[in-house]
């Protein structure tokens, strides 16, 4: 099985809960409504926050792709400050903040982040129950 989702948001707060929406619905339509869905929507909506919030590039858009390659399900999400890396950072237990990335890791079966020409790319990977991908060779 191979499917792909991709669909874009303005670089705003208000705009997460809509793409959250869209996240799931993608899922739904896949047939992944179980604990997986809850893992790959709260991580997009930890990936999306981040990119809203320190994106610095004004008027800006941020993509979203959702695709099934082999085993994994990957969650991508693009903005243009391909300058400003995306790091763990380590909050104390008083702190407001800083927790998206390392729940993402915990959530994922891998998580990163690559630049692009134009855009950095900030995706985690998901293993797919057996039933929901072809294995290679068949």
């Amino acid at each position: 099985m191979s499917a792909t989702e991709t669909f874009r948001i303005p670089k705003h707060r208000r705009h997460v809960p809509t793409a959250r929406q869209q996240v799931r619905k993608a899922l739904a339509d896949w047939g992944i409504t179980d604990e997986l869905a809850d893992d790959v929507t709260l991580s997009a909506n930890e990936l999306l926050t981040n990119a809203v919030t320190h994106c610095r590039v004004s008027c800006a858009q941020v993509r979203v792709t959702i695709a099934l390659r082999g085993p994994y399900l990957l969650l991508e999400v693009h903005d243009p400050d391909r300058d400003r890396l995306p790091e763990l950072r380590d909050s104390g237990p008083d702190g407001e903040g800083g927790r998206g990335l390392a729940l993402v890791g915990r959530l994922a079966h891998g998580w990163g982040h690559t630049r692009q020409r134009h855009t950095k790319c900030v995706w985690a990977r998901f293993m797919l129950p057996e039933g929901l991908y072809v294995p290679s060779g068949s």
